[in-house]
């Protein structure tokens, strides 16, 4: 089918998956002006090269004096002679608006679309051309039948399989794909899959999934379905974690005196907090208010959730002996942490991510409160029987205890002009938690675990492998400490091995705050 078009013709043709292309041809030189992508059932929309928009603007805000020549100026537009065939992908329109929810009550989904516009020779368009985001209305109200339940009964009393024969049909749940509408017969041993469920369909009951386009996809921390995007441990959906501060502390700092020993302050606003001990010494948490949350009074809790500071506290307690305590946050008031003491303290871990602008009052806070704070009482402890030893090495020191080093000092890098030279000529900068050392032959690899990416030329994991040459590395790195480490990769010839390598007398620092500083600073001043 051929339509005029000022000039042109448009001709239309089907590609894949039942899309129309639409083609604009100049009629004196057939050569093709643009490509519009056109998904099925979806409204038209033409949009021309960027240029060319732009003149079209500047024509536009000039209408009242150009209008008598706009015929003139169209058919110019049209008969241009485009030189050369465009290379790449071509260009996304913008997105249209959100459709209606698919569900008029509960969770559904709306769609939105998009169309690819290309040049003759350029690529289809990165990306998907359509979007779906969850949507929440108010409850279904009780009795509500629910949405797959629904689309099965409107197969009631009409025949399938071929038969006359009619069935009652309800949800099946155990065929193997779960975005398919399929629906067993009542009083028989079969079911029957009716095609695809409608979008918006949970995938399963009691999931947070939804089927769209016959795909079970769960929705980001964006809202958007199938995104994959989440929130990191500062809160921000997508983000580095970068706009928060990781705090971690071992508590070991308790007398010979039985009783609650206060351990720390957890500020207002903490996050993805985390305590454990391993002893028949307990956990307790103290509201503002001072009301005991868990083992209060000398009385212990039994393992399970609690509220407390607008947060859920999950305590675990075993045999072994060994507590916990896991909140997600963030608190909404801050909360004091103590240990019931019964006998003498291996150590309480404790660890929390906190925002940046609070991180300052805090450490104000706990230096006035006097670190740590003591609070003896008049009953001493009475060290353990032989039978019942405590194992003070599950809860790992800050610097664990090596051997003596037969190797010399490094040489020094300290100082501003280092970390610049460092940072501008390393491919990784980030911060890491040593896990473990391995010498071997002439090389000693570092395990460490990734908490924060300053600077990547590629993806690193969250546990990654780095290599420093030489039996005596320079700098030395301990086990269980934090360090900001400026790295290199290292692809051997072969293309076999692809390493993070930390150079001879390279960029190793224990983390804080002030180093993280200094460490941004840097990243400003590097030159592009």
């Amino acid at each position: 089918m051929t339509h005029m078009l000022a000039g042109g013709q448009a001709f239309w043709r089907w590609g894949e998956a039942a899309a129309t292309s639409i083609v604009f041809r100049d009629k004196r030189t057939q050569r093709g002006l643009a490509t519009v992508e056109q998904p099925a059932r979806a409204e038209m929309a033409v949009h021309p090269d960027p240029a060319l928009h732009r003149l079209l603007g500047t024509l536009c805000s000039l209408r009242p004096r150009l209008f008598p020549l706009l015929p003139f100026l169209l058919w110019t537009l049209l008969s241009c002679d485009l030189r050369g065939a465009a290379q790449g992908p071509g260009e996304w329109t913008p997105w249209g608006s959100w459709s209606r929810c698919s569900s008029s009550c509960g969770r559904g989904v709306s769609v939105r679309r998009r169309h690819c516009v290309r040049l003759p020779g350029e690529e289809l368009c990165w990306g998907d051309s359509h979007e779906y985001r969850v949507c929440q209305l108010p409850d279904c109200p009780p009795g509500t039948t629910p949405f797959r339940d629904l689309q099965c009964s409107l197969y009631n009393g009409h025949p399938v399989l071929d038969t006359q024969k009619t069935y009652q049909w309800v949800p099946f749940h155990g065929a193997p794909n779960v975005c398919d509408l399929n629906c067993l017969a009542e009083g028989h041993a079969f079911y029957h899959s009716f095609g695809r469920v409608l979008d918006g369909t949970p995938c399963t009951p009691g999931t947070q999934g939804l089927c769209v386009a016959g795909r079970c996809l769960s929705a980001g921390c964006d809202g958007i379905l199938g995104s994959g995007t989440l929130e990191d441990r500062c809160g921000l959906c997508g983000g580095a974690n970068d706009s928060c501060l990781f705090v971690q502390r071992v508590f070991r700092d308790a007398g010979a005196f039985a009783g609650y020993w206060n351990v720390t302050l957890i500020p207002e606003g903490a996050r993805h907090i985390r305590v454990a001990q391993r002893s028949h010494n307990h956990l307790a948490l103290v509201t503002r208010g001072g009301h005991y949350v868990l083992n209060g009074d000398g009385v212990l809790s039994p393992p399970g959730t609690y509220e407390a500071a607008g947060t859920r506290v999950v305590y675990t307690r075993s045999a072994g002996p060994e507590e916990t305590l896991q909140a997600t946050g963030p608190t909404s008031q801050e909360l004091l942490l103590q240990v019931l003491l019964r006998e003498p303290n291996p150590g309480v871990h404790f660890e929390f991510w906190l925002p940046r602008e609070r991180y300052g009052p805090f450490q104000a806070q706990v230096q006035a409160l006097g670190w740590p704070l003591r609070q003896p009482q008049p009953r001493e402890v009475e060290p353990q029987p032989a039978e019942t030893p405590v194992v003070p090495e599950a809860i790992p020191a800050r610097v664990a205890s090596l051997p003596p080093d037969p190797c010399g000092p490094c040489p020094d890098s300290r100082g501003r002009a280092h970390r610049l030279l460092h940072y501008c000529g390393s491919d990784f900068v980030f911060q890491a938690r040593v896990l473990g050392r391995h010498r071997q032959a002439q090389e000693t690899r570092y395990e460490v675990r990734v908490l924060l990416i300053y600077k990547s030329r590629t993806p690193l994991r969250t546990r990654e492998y780095v290599w420093a040459p030489g039996h005596c590395p320079c700098p030395p790195l301990a086990p269980h400490r934090e360090y900001l480490l400026a790295a290199r990769r290292l692809v051997s010839p072969d293309g076999t091995q692809d390493r993070l390598l930390l150079p001879h007398a390279g960029y190793a620092r224990l983390w804080s705050p002030a180093e993280d500083s200094r460490v941004r600073l840097a990243a400003r001043r590097c030159p592009v």
